[in-house]
């Protein structure tokens, strides 16, 4: 995970770790939102793709992604010159589907409720002799998500402020999360997801993997639409007994507006559930309290919407 944010390090700089003042305590926000693609997500890409053999890269990598992982990978193998292939859901946000074909890779379609990305993937990476590069079912991934609790330990100890002893963060497939608990091991860490969305938070109740049930309502989130979690980041968020938990639509939305008044952030709603878990007094301010802002790719007339309801 070091290595990983010393690859990091070289091409980009920190994101912002904002501080806002909740009921007398100062909480810290990670502004991953405010990564060259949007989100979190190029943290993983980069340690992947640059772990890929020179020889190997002109083969090229396929990803699946309803668009923050998607243009994770572009972002990163348009930087080393490598073709990528994104098999995105049909109705993937359309900014983040332009982005994706903005930044070089080619888009597969595919259909959300009948088909399996990840088998269309592996037929893709297969077919091509390309590396399949999961969204968080994958150790690279985990170490390079993990970075941004690397990056927020340190911005916290330059500006004086207590350790991270908890961490609150956005959960689809737990890779942000999994990499937070190994890059930060005394600190608590808990997992935020829709209502109806909430497979992670579940599956640490019971101790087993639980599927998101094929009636979960609609949600904004798409991000954080993962049916399954793998056994991968279970198993390393299990055994550092994190904690899930669920906010509603309505919580989510609230916190957008919350975030673009106080912080002068736009965060999208997969990005904003961490937030709305603090907000809605489900997570506590307290001193060493870090909240992961995960996502800011808004589709710009629904996030218009959201404002105004407000």
């Amino acid at each position: 995970m070091r290595d990983a944010a010393a690859k990091l390090a070289e091409i980009l700089p920190r994101t912002p770790l904002l501080t806002h003042d909740m009921d007398g305590t100062t909480v810290a926000f990670k502004a991953e939102c405010l990564q060259p693609i949007g989100a979190f997500k190029l943290r993983g890409a980069w340690h992947r793709l640059t772990a890929i053999d020179p020889k190997e890269r002109e083969r090229g990598v396929v990803a699946f992604s309803s668009g923050n992982h998607a243009q994770g990978v572009a972002w990163a193998a348009k930087r080393l010159g490598m073709p990528a292939v994104i098999v995105m859901p049909s109705d993937a946000p359309k900014v983040k589907r332009d982005a994706t074909l903005a930044l070089g890779a080619e888009v597969v379609s595919y259909d959300r409720a009948t088909e399996s990305r990840e088998k269309i993937a592996a037929h893709l990476a297969h077919a091509r002799g390309a590396v399949l590069v999961p969204s968080f079912d994958d150790p690279w991934i985990i170490e390079g998500q993990g970075t941004a609790g690397i990056e927020a330990m340190s911005q916290l100890v330059e500006r004086g402020l207590p350790d991270p002893v908890h961490v609150v963060t956005p959960c689809g497939g737990g890779g942000l999360g999994a990499g937070l608990a190994l890059a930060l091991p005394d600190a608590r860490i808990t997992l935020v997801e829709p209502e109806g969305w909430d497979d992670m938070r579940r599956s640490l109740e019971a101790g087993w993997i639980e599927s998101v049930p094929d009636d979960a309502p609609p949600t904004a989130c798409d991000a954080l639409m993962t049916k399954r979690v793998s056994e991968r980041t279970f198993n390393v968020l299990a055994k550092r007994d994190a904690h899930g938990l669920a906010v509603s639509e309505s919580d989510i939305r609230m916190a957008q507006r919350w975030a673009a008044a106080k912080l002068r952030l736009v965060v999208e709603p997969g990005g904003a559930v961490a937030l709305a878990a603090l907000l809605t007094g489900k997570v506590a301010p307290e001193p060493g309290l870090v909240v992961i802002l995960s996502g800011g790719n808004v589709d710009i007339d629904q996030y218009a919407k959201v404002l105004a309801d407000g």
